[in-house]
């Protein structure tokens, strides 16, 4: 135990390190995701058969692939096209067009619950489309399916591994690292996933506060 113990203090600054990274880049990528999310989610509902067709083609394809294959192909393709893309960019770009799929479908559900008396009266007020989308759908959006977005947040943070692919020091890579510096891959991979778990765990009491702070304010 005192041996675990020993070795556990070397291992978790490393992973905590790999942690930070993790979390910030799901960040990133879901609040990129958001707004493209949001751009697909406009696109599919408008009047032009083409941007439909494109909307759910885009969703299809995300939804319907690995994420492993979409990340190489962001990593890879542009090499081939002679652009350098760094393997951070791909990664957050990665992560950000695949859950954009998803957080369309969610906020799908958030835009069809606004009752429609709202937007006719944006409307007769000649509030423009980009205040009424800004002022009042999204902030109702938000509310609504905050719960989904949570849990969506949470898959994005456990796909998130496959980046440790390109060298992105997430915490998978950094428990890689680890691996291959101490041969002990149960004990190093255990303690990962409990990091894991505590950042997704941390996530979904976070999610609860919000829900109920704005079940309140309702």
């Amino acid at each position: 135990m005192n041996d675990f113990s020993t070795r556990f203090a070397l291992y978790w600054p490393a992973l905590l390190d790999g942690a930070l990274t993790t979390l910030w880049l799901c960040a990133v990528g879901m609040a990129l995701g958001f707004v493209i999310g949001v751009l697909i989610h406009l696109i599919s509902n408008s009047h032009s058969r083409t941007a439909v067709a494109f909307a759910s083609v885009y969703v299809s394809f995300f939804r319907g692939t690995p994420m492993l294959a979409q990340l190489l192909l962001l990593f890879y393709l542009p090499s081939a096209l002679n652009v350098d893309v760094p393997p951070l960019m791909a990664a957050v770009l990665a992560l950000a067009l695949n859950t954009a799929a998803y957080q369309s479908q969610i906020l799908r559900s958030g835009f069809a619950a606004i009752p429609k008396g709202q937007l006719e009266a944006a409307s007769v007020f000649s509030i423009g489309k980009w205040k009424t989308l800004m002022h009042i759908q999204l902030p109702q959006v938000l509310r609504l399916t905050s719960p989904a977005l949570i849990s969506e947040l949470i898959d994005v943070i456990k796909v998130s591994a496959v980046v440790s692919v390109i060298s992105i020091t997430d915490l998978m890579r950094v428990s890689q690292q680890l691996v291959s510096q101490t041969y002990r891959p149960l004990e190093v991979y255990g303690v990962a996933a409990l990091f894991y778990l505590a950042l997704t765990s941390l996530l979904s009491v976070l999610g609860r506060m919000l829900e109920r702070r704005w079940q309140e304010r309702a």
